[in-house]
């Protein structure tokens, strides 16, 4: 089978809008008493095909963010989002979180659990049907979430991986 390449978004001049998934409070007990920080989980994305995601950890709430959101700018990736829906049902594991994504007809909305809403209205999809079996965890239901969203494949990419031209595909 052939290699799949993930599509890297390089370009900074993207209007992003970012989502905080999760935030936790880490607490590490030393000899001298407890230190508190934080980790944030943030998703970036425009709204048109481009989402990213990213942790941040530091001593304040807000730092945390900040850090957050520049680790997700720098990892962005570009999925096919086809008419407001994904382009096929698709399943993907992380960790223990197991996902389920199955494209829905105009006007369904986004059925969908908290860290992977997040993910999917970042990336633009406006209709689809998601499920998340197993864990929990929002670090790893964002992990699985994009997993599935960069395994997809639409008509696009499968006719140029071929060689072949699209209106050859529909036309006959």
């Amino acid at each position: 089978m052939a290699e799949r390449r993930e599509k890297k978004v390089r370009n900074t001049d993207l209007e992003l809008k970012d989502r905080l998934v999760a935030i936790k409070r880490v607490t590490k007990v030393t000899k001298g008493g407890r230190t508190f920080s934080f980790a944030a989980i943030v998703v970036v994305g425009d709204e048109h095909g481009i989402v990213g995601q990213g942790l941040g950890k530091a001593g304040e709430v807000a730092t945390a963010i900040q850090k957050g959101i520049e680790d997700a700018k720098k990892n962005l990736h570009k999925v096919p989002v086809l008419k407001g829906t994904i382009p096929h049902k698709q399943t993907a594991r992380y960790g223990g979180a197991d996902v389920l994504m199955i494209p829905a007809s105009h006007g369904t909305g986004v059925k969908a659990g908290g860290a992977m809403r997040a993910v999917l209205e970042s990336a633009g999809v406006k209709d689809v049907l998601a499920k998340s079996k197993g864990s929990s965890n929002p670090h790893n239901l964002v992990k699985a979430t994009m997993k599935a969203l960069l395994t997809m494949r639409d008509a696009y990419t499968i006719t140029q991986h071929r060689g072949i031209s699209i209106d050859k595909v529909f036309n006959g």
